[in-house]
């Protein structure tokens, strides 16, 4: 099965841009955000490393199956052209339509959020009370546009019209963001190095009552929240798929950005909590939702927080802005693919972007603000709704070797079978404690948090409703061309 697309986007990005989205993807809110959370379920530093070892090697093991099919398939679309080429329109659809409602519309606004929420602490909520009063919006309007909601969906639309404006400027602004932030993390790494001590390398460990309790199946479900917490921080490492159709020699590239990306950022990660260990403990990080604040604060003093305030700014709104780079491309394929209306597949005449799809795109990021209105309803959904397709893509890895052994692979991928099958049984099993782990965990503690069976009621829905939808098109593209 292939794919005959009247139009493709130009290939306009090189490696080291490409590189940069993908880390610039991945590097946002979660490493300055996630290691409280870690930190909340587990009491030893060695245990929090292991996970993000754990989290690394499993990005690893997705990005070794990702580069065969990326060079083998090097077009706009990433996953959803795997899913069409290995399963066949019907599954690429439904990934397709749950990525464009809801999945990277919550990742997007997901990241926006946390840029939100410190750009506020800069600048103060008073300016939202005196705009809704000069609009006179009604108290209902002024609540679902919340100050901090208003500024995701500000920031949002200005960062999809750079990308509208061209993929060249933009791939290259995200690449110099993705430098001051990686820099700016390693300067973390070289003060705790220089000035540290006295964390958890000094500290006594501190017996704590572990959410959940104790036994097998209390430490079982603590990984699913855990996990999804790493995983978020280190998602991105796929993102690289979505612009194949514009990265220049991509037979070459791919799986050298795939590869080498995810182990960069796994050294990284591992550098920064290393660093946080440092001068913390474990109980202390877990009191400290802005545990690179409190890092610095004691490094360095008072102007170490405010150091930390402009580095997740830069930080948070560049991945923004590389989330939104990546995410149109998917939309835009399958539109071309003739699977979603034909004016999502447009390319502005000028600029060379698939126009139409980033602002649908930047329309259902910000009715996902709105509708979710906190951090981690938005991104736990956008890892479990993306961990059910990532496992399917490797899916179609090993079913494309078996009916399509002829097809070219410039790349061939390290360890077959037993690396997919690995990543298979890993998403699988992270599915399915995020279910249980749903069902039995209330609301989260911030306001407007979703109780956890009505999110993945609604998740699981919409991925479902993706199944009758695809049989409602098929029927309808049938009986225009019979007419």
């Amino acid at each position: 099965m292939t794919t005959n697309r009247p139009t493709d986007l130009p290939r306009t990005v090189g490696f080291l841009a490409a590189a940069g989205i993908m880390i610039g993807v991945a590097i946002g809110s979660g490493i300055y955000r996630t290691p409280a959370s870690i930190a909340a379920y587990l009491d030893a530093p060695w245990q929090i490393l292991a996970v993000w070892v754990a989290g690394g090697l499993l990005s690893l093991v997705g990005a070794l199956t990702y580069a065969e099919l990326a060079a083998a398939f090097p077009r706009s679309g990433g996953l959803y052209n795997f899913l069409y080429q290995g399963l066949g329109p019907r599954v690429a659809f439904i990934f397709g339509w749950t990525y464009m409602l809801i999945t990277k519309p919550l990742a997007a606004s997901g990241i926006a959020m946390v840029f939100g929420e410190y750009f506020l602490r800069v600048v103060g909520e008073g300016w939202h009370a005196r705009l809704m009063g000069a609009v006179l919006a009604p108290e209902w309007l002024a609540q679902a546009l919340s100050a901090r909601v208003l500024v995701v969906c500000l920031s949002l639309s200005l960062l999809t019209y750079i990308n509208y404006r061209g993929m060249r400027q933009a791939s290259w602004l995200n690449f110099g963001i993705t430098l001051i932030k990686v820099a700016s993390l390693l300067f973390i790494v070289g003060l705790a190095m220089a000035l540290g001590g006295g964390g958890a390398e000094a500290a006594a460990p501190v017996a704590r009552e572990m959410p959940g309790g104790a036994g097998l199946l209390a430490g079982v479900l603590i990984i699913a929240p855990v996990m999804a917490s790493v995983l978020w921080t280190y998602d991105g490492w796929a993102d690289v798929g979505s612009i194949a159709g514009e990265v220049r020699e991509p037979q070459r590239n791919l799986p050298r950005i795939f590869i080498a990306g995810t182990l960069g950022l796994t050294g990284l990660y591992l550098l920064v909590n290393w660093a946080f260990l440092r001068v913390l403990t474990p109980a202390e990080m877990a009191q400290s939702p802005a545990v690179a604040a409190e890092v610095m604060s004691r490094l360095v003093g008072p102007w170490g927080v405010t150091a930390v305030t402009v580095m997740v700014l830069i930080s948070t709104l560049g991945a923004t802005h590389a989330s939104i780079t990546t995410g149109a491309r998917v939309t835009f394929a399958q539109a071309q693919d003739g699977l979603l209306f034909s004016v999502l597949g447009r390319v502005h005449p000028r600029h060379q972007t698939p126009h139409v799809s980033l602002w649908v795109q930047l329309t259902m990021s910000c009715v996902c603000a709105v509708f979710f209105g906190t951090f981690d309803d938005l991104a736990g959904g956008f890892v479990f709704t993306m961990w059910i397709f990532y496992g399917l893509g490797a899916i179609a890895l090993l079913r494309l070797r078996r009916t399509r052994p002829d097809l070219a692979r410039p790349y061939r991928c390290w360890g077959y079978p037993v690396v997919p099958l690995i990543f298979i049984a890993c998403a699988a099993g992270m599915t399915a404690l995020q279910i249980v782990d749903a069902v039995r965990t209330p609301a989260g503690s911030e306001p407007g948090a979703w109780p956890g069976w009505a999110k993945m009621t609604l998740f699981l829905g919409i991925l479902g409703a993706g199944w009758p939808a695809h049989t409602l098109w098929e029927r309808v593209m049938r009986r225009r061309e019979g007419a």
